[in-house]
């Protein structure tokens, strides 16, 4: 469906409304993990239910399973993890789901990116319909767009700030020939947004994330106009770099508001990375917001204790829950590459 004037007035909510629900998905592509991120499919459904048992706490969980997949799925899944069975190829929910919206009189309604796998990476023959039947199951609109996107692209502060990076939706595999100004209007229309902050991502593609460098291993809202800044202490890193460029567009942004950003870092991971891995997601910015939770990323390292203490100053009235990923994390993604927030409506908080 497409949006006409009669309709707007859509807006993307920031992550830390009140949810009606997280959805996810349940890995079960035994040749991509095993073959491709070299762990086994068994270790990365346990990290999946972990997460997914640690939301469930606190809010509904909505499964996507396929159907090979439903056994495993309900023996490591609890009663608050509603599991839902749909073919699909892969399991990165906030990529290959729908960006939900709110509207003040019409409810919720979600937007259905144009979704290729990060630029044709694998498969995604059934992925890039998943948004659509998400949405058709739940009984809402469906929004569509021309804009090759993932839901990691992007992160919002619900006052009409969208943030994202020129290495994702720039980049030749994901919308050639399309510029700034074409995306910025449709964030306009689809998700309310006022002014969106470009920042650099990964041009050089030095961290070998197959994303191209998505925001939300960059930086995520605390609330708005204060971001919380992935960060590493290895100045010489090729990482280091990429990490300056980014903080230092921040620096220079205002928000919507006309406000300049507060910035509390969040020192990665670094000793948790497997130095055989051809990825590892080390990034402590890539936690989920929950209602009344934050759940974190853990590694069983030392510096998990760092990170949450980072979380409960930004979040003062939120359990920070670590849940340790280091399966998942080879994949190249944390917990919130793998839920996507479906927003209560009428919002609150």
């Amino acid at each position: 469906m497409q949006l006409n004037d009669a309709q707007n007035g859509w807006v993307m909510p920031a992550e830390w409304v009140q949810h009606a629900a997280t959805w996810m998905a349940f890995p079960h592509n035994r040749a991509l993990w095993e073959n491709g991120w070299g762990v086994t499919l068994a270790e990365v459904q346990v990290d999946f239910a972990r997460v997914a048992n640690a939301i469930a706490r606190f809010e509904p969980v909505k499964m996507v399973v396929d159907p090979s997949a439903v056994e495993r799925a309900r023996e490591l899944c609890g009663p608050n993890v509603e599991l839902i069975e749909l073919a699909i190829n892969d399991s990165w929910c906030r990529d290959s789901g729908p960006s939900f919206v709110c509207h003040p009189t019409l409810g919720v309604a979600g937007v259905n990116w144009r979704f290729n796998a990060w630029g044709g990476k694998s498969a995604f023959d059934l992925d890039e319909s998943l948004a659509r039947r998400v949405l058709g199951h739940l009984g809402m609109e469906c929004f569509d767009t021309v804009l090759t996107n993932e839901g990691g692209a992007i992160h919002v502060d619900g006052q009409g700030t969208l943030i994202t990076t020129e290495s994702v939706l720039l980049n030749s595999n994901r919308n050639p020939g399309m510029s700034k100004v074409e995306m910025e209007e449709i964030f306009t229309r689809l998700l309310g947004v006022k002014k969106t902050i470009w920042l650099p991502g990964d041009p050089d593609y030095v961290t070998g994330d197959m994303t191209d460098g998505h925001v939300d291993g960059v930086c995520a809202f605390a609330r708005p106009g204060a971001l919380l800044l992935d960060a590493t202490r290895d100045s010489s890193s090729t990482y280091a770099k990429v990490a300056r460029e980014n903080r230092r567009a921040l620096e220079l942004a205002t928000d919507a508001q006309g406000r300049r950003f507060e910035m509390l870092e969040l020192y990665e991971a670094s000793e948790a990375v497997d130095p055989n891995a051809e990825v590892f997601c080390a990034s402590y910015t890539n936690f989920y917001i929950a209602n009344g939770a934050i759940i974190m990323p853990a590694y069983g390292i030392a510096a998990d204790d760092e990170a949450a203490a980072t979380l409960r100053l930004a979040f003062p009235g939120r359990e920070v829950v670590p849940v340790q990923i280091n399966q998942l994390a080879h994949g190249g993604g944390g917990v919130h590459c793998i839920t996507q927030q479906q927003p209560a409506w009428p919002l609150k908080g």
